[in-house]
């Protein structure tokens, strides 16, 4: 005699693993949220962050459930051609797009350069008495390979990189320093962008720091 097959019990709808149309459409309803002046700007990017790192529709649930519902003939859905701003990794971080800077210029000042913005195959940063802050998480390439000239006088230059860009720094350092912070990653898409770092420190220093970009998880040591 034969045994029926067990039958297996599907997840809980909680549970079941999100996919990108069902991220997108969360992401659409956050924007309209926005617009609406339901949430304000940092809310928005909060959710939209926590859009991002959800693997499961249970965790989708949260970020709209405030929210007034949508229904009826209005109800807006996310229109097909419709792209939330799904983070960039590896070598899509390369683009077709204008430089939106082309140099950092201090003296006994400061400057930064941070969030979506789009780098050139060459870019200077000079801080004297002063300090540039480049921040590469969010940043985009107009080229494979960029190169950063930097000149510190008395100052610093800070570059933030994420886990997919790699950096290589061949500075000169003159009564300063360069240095790369220990927590470089293992394992870089082969076609992301790499980062030259060249220049002079002179009783300066110019650091290199990986840290994880806003949507994705710390890791508690």
């Amino acid at each position: 005699m034969v045994e029926p097959m067990s039958e297996v019990t599907p997840p809980e709808h909680g549970r079941m693993r999100a996919s990108d149309a069902d991220r997108d459409s969360v992401a659409h309803r956050l924007r309209e949220a926005l617009a609406e002046g339901r949430l304000d700007p940092d809310e928005h990017s909060e959710r939209l962050d926590a859009v991002y790192r959800a693997k499961t529709l249970g965790e989708l649930v949260p970020l709209t459930e405030d929210l007034p519902a949508q229904s009826g003939p209005t109800a807006s859905v996310a229109p097909t051609d419709f792209r939330s701003p799904r983070p960039l990794y590896g070598g899509g971080r390369i683009v077709d797009q204008e430089p939106t800077s082309q140099a950092a210029i201090v003296l006994m000042g400061g400057a930064d350069r941070s969030g979506n913005w789009v780098v050139p195959g060459n870019f200077t940063a000079i801080a004297v008495m002063g300090g540039v802050d480049l921040d590469l998480r969010e940043a985009r390439f107009t080229q494979r390979e960029t190169t950063i000239w930097v000149c510190t006088i008395m100052g610093g230059v800070g570059v933030t990189v994420p886990d997919d860009v790699q950096v290589r720094v061949h500075g000169l350092p003159l009564m300063g320093g360069f240095g790369v912070s220990s927590n470089t990653p293992s394992v870089v898409d082969p076609d992301a962008p790499v980062v030259h770092i060249r220049g002079i420190a002179v009783m300066g220093g110019v650091g290199v720091e990986y840290k994880p970009r806003k949507h994705q998880d710390e890791v508690e040591e």
